[in-house]
């Protein structure tokens, strides 16, 4: 069993402490196309800040290293709803099922030592916030799993966390042609749904390109030597 206290719903990031800033969609395992990724942007670990939109974990091949990857100082990420269903099969063993069919299965073939640090990883994934909020000098980006279940955006405004880590009903009707923007923020960067490309909506970013799934792995730029980029 994993036992831990409740993370924090909310984290705040100020730009003035990195150069560069950017938020990766979902990794769910594929450690070598971030590491790609993060060369090509020129990424320094020494003063530059990555986050994740979540599903770090389960179904691509290198799980481990991604957990252990968002344990260093420059990284940092939302709960997704696959870290969570990971913490529920670790604490109880009738959600085990669900997770294996979802990915999962990679935690059960590790040697003990590597699922110890695996179980140790996830404990970390614990105390993710489900709410990232980065200002820099004329920005303020929200990043969360899959949704911000509200029509505004307000630090440490209660909300149905379930839905932060699943729901897709905003981006349906976005691609249906009746979504409308959330207010209190100039950008909202989620991830959850594996698209083709990356989507915009008004001030709503889509970043899951499915880089599991043969797409491209999305790096989308907040900061640029300390100036808002709006993705590029």
């Amino acid at each position: 069993m994993v036992n831990v206290q409740p993370p924090p719903a909310y984290q705040r990031i100020s730009g003035v402490d990195w150069r560069h800033i950017f938020v990766v969609g979902d990794l769910h395992g594929c450690y070598p196309l971030l590491m790609a990724a993060l060369e090509q942007a020129g990424f320094d670990t020494g003063c530059d800040l990555l986050v994740s939109v979540g599903d770090v974990i389960d179904r691509g091949p290198q799980s481990l290293a991604c957990l252990d990857l968002l344990q260093q100082p420059w990284c940092r990420a939302v709960r997704g709803n696959h870290e969570q269903m990971a913490l529920d099969a670790l604490n109880d063993a009738s959600r085990i099922a669900l997770w294996r069919a979802n990915g999962g299965d990679w935690f059960f073939r590790l040697e003990e030592q590597q699922q110890e640090l695996a179980r140790h990883g996830l404990l970390q994934a614990a105390q993710w916030p489900y709410v990232i909020d980065i200002e820099t000098t004329t920005q303020r980006t929200v990043v969360a799993h899959a949704d911000y279940p509200a029509d505004g955006y307000q630090f440490d405004q209660p909300l149905a966390w379930a839905q932060v880590l699943w729901n897709r009903q905003r981006l349906r009707q976005a691609m249906a042609g009746v979504g409308k923007p959330i207010v209190g923020a100039d950008a909202f960067l989620f991830g959850h749904t594996p698209l083709r490309t990356l989507l915009t909506f008004g001030n709503i970013h889509y970043i899951d390109t499915g880089a599991v799934f043969g797409g491209e792995l999305t790096l989308y730029c907040v900061q640029r030597d300390g100036k808002a980029c709006g993705g590029k």
